[in-house]
């Protein structure tokens, strides 16, 4: 089980004692190199009344920290952190250690950062590292450009007979933040002093880190971007809702095959697949179902013994919430914006209920291409007025960028409006089209019933969508402070 590390900084040892004494992590890195006016006369300060364990941490500037004294100075600072009790002291593998004499060298965490990307000798510098602290932790941090890079990572720290913390930085890095276990690591780092640095909150409450282990199953969305996703939160209450030892998280990418190679190698058994990734999987080997191959994109991939399979259940979160309204579809004029997998999935559903269907898109070519596959029609942008239902199937509006419109207000006159953007619950075409008399329909409604459906699937239990509702509507309230 791995622990929780919170990086708290603040400009005055008083607020960093405050800000510290807030946290919910196992433990703190006490990040001094941001107190103004700092010496070593002020750091035994900094550690007393702690109520958890403490790495004290000085970072200097060409290490992407704020300290700008002398490295005598900074050192003296450090050593005056052991001194004064702190658990662990973080030094740059290479400024040495020197300075720190003889004192307790399992206390040392020597650290190495690369905020450029994946040096090339990574290896190399790891087998320094040890070398230099036999008895102490490496925790090596670098900027990983895609998710492929972590396999590297998580060998390189297997590798290694001795204790040691590997992490990611960036939005590609997110399972080696959340799943600390699968890399050997005994704690991981949340907070917001690193780029891709998750809160503890959500480390602890989303991810259940203390509560994972090697064996703990593993599911996961791709996709990009995927910060803006409520997929982690719904997902991840629904395991601990009935006691399931499984985690899903993010990994992000915009390369399918380089996602099947992560997965393979991380043991992921089912991801959820967003844009751009929601068609040519078939290219690549994995078997398609009937939906799937008919609607032509996916949503939901699958790892089983005869190798992956893919599924499409946008076409039942799709529906559901129309049905659930008593919408009648058969014979209705449906309007659906963009030319995505998802507008594929909506406009063949439509036309699977009976509805007259039309594609609308900016790209006029790709609004004529995908009319021609699902044999319905193609409309000119914007569409004319006064349709029965009108589909949002593209981005336009998705927080933050969410004070705009895939329509001008004057276009929006219908009777049905339906956005598939979530984020925000209530769009900004939403709310035209609720002014305009309209009734309206959230996206949210489509991702729980697919996302319920995705987990039964995986999971053979039924969904806890209760759990997976309040889960995501926490989430949207949380992305929009």
């Amino acid at each position: 089980m791995a622990l929780i590390c919170e990086t708290v900084m603040a400009s005055s040892v008083d607020d960093l004692r405050e800000v510290r004494d807030r946290s919910a992590a196992d433990m703190v890195e006490l990040r001094l190199d941001a107190v103004a006016g700092l010496d070593v006369t002020r750091v035994a300060g900094a550690l007393e009344g702690r109520r958890r364990p403490a790495i004290v941490t000085c970072r200097a500037r060409w290490e992407g920290g704020h300290f700008q004294g002398s490295e005598r100075e900074r050192l003296g600072i450090l050593a005056a952190g052991l001194a004064a009790g702190a658990e662990y002291v973080d030094v740059e593998w290479q400024a040495g250690r020197q300075a720190l004499g003889t004192i307790d060298a399992a206390r040392i965490v020597v650290s190495h950062h690369d905020f450029a990307g994946v040096p090339v000798d990574l290896e190399d510098r790891a087998r320094a590292m040890r070398a230099a602290s036999p008895q102490g932790i490496v925790k090596i941090a670098v900027t990983v450009e895609r998710p492929s890079d972590l396999v590297r990572l998580r060998d390189l720290a297997h590798r290694d007979p001795g204790r040691h913390i590997v992490i990611g930085m960036g939005p590609a890095g997110t399972l080696s933040r959340a799943c600390p276990d699968r890399f050997g690591s005994p704690w991981t780092y949340s907070g917001t002093a690193a780029p891709g640095q998750l809160s503890a909150t959500e480390l602890h409450d989303v991810y259940r880190v203390r509560s994972q282990s090697e064996t703990t199953r593993l599911f996961a969305l791709t996709g990009s971007p995927l910060a803006h996703s409520a997929s982690p939160a719904m997902h991840n209450a629904a395991f601990a809702a009935i006691g399931l030892d499984a985690v899903y998280v993010p990994i992000e990418t915009t390369d399918a095959e380089e996602f099947l190679g992560v997965a393979q190698a991380f043991g992921v058994e089912g991801a959820s697949v967003t844009a751009p990734l929601k068609t040519s999987w078939d290219r690549l080997g994995v078997v398609l179902n009937d939906v799937a191959s008919a609607v032509g994109a996916v949503n939901t991939l699958t790892r089983g013994p005869a190798g992956w399979t893919a599924q499409n259940f946008d076409i039942d979160g799709f529906v559901a919430p129309l049905h659930a309204r008593g919408i009648q579809l058969r014979g209705a004029r449906c309007v659906v914006l963009g030319a995505g997998g998802a507008a594929r999935a909506a406009a063949w559903a439509l036309s699977r209920e009976g509805a007259c269907v039309e594609v609308s898109s900016r790209r006029a070519d790709r609004a004529e291409a995908l009319a021609t596959a699902l044999n319905v029609s193609a409309a000119p942008w914007p569409p004319a007025p006064d349709w029965d239902l009108l589909v949002n199937a593209t981005p336009v509006g998705t927080w933050p960028a969410s004070d705009v419109s895939p329509l001008s207000r004057s276009s929006v006159r219908g009777r049905v409006v339906y956005d598939l953007v979530y984020h925000p619950r209530e769009t900004t075409l939403l709310a035209w089209a609720r002014q305009a008399g309209a009734a309206v329909i959230s996206g949210l409604d489509m991702l729980v019933t697919q996302a319920a459906r995705q987990f039964e699937h995986w999971t053979r239990r039924p969904a806890p969508v209760s759990a997976m509702q309040r889960a995501a509507e926490q989430f949207l309230r949380g992305a929009d402070r």
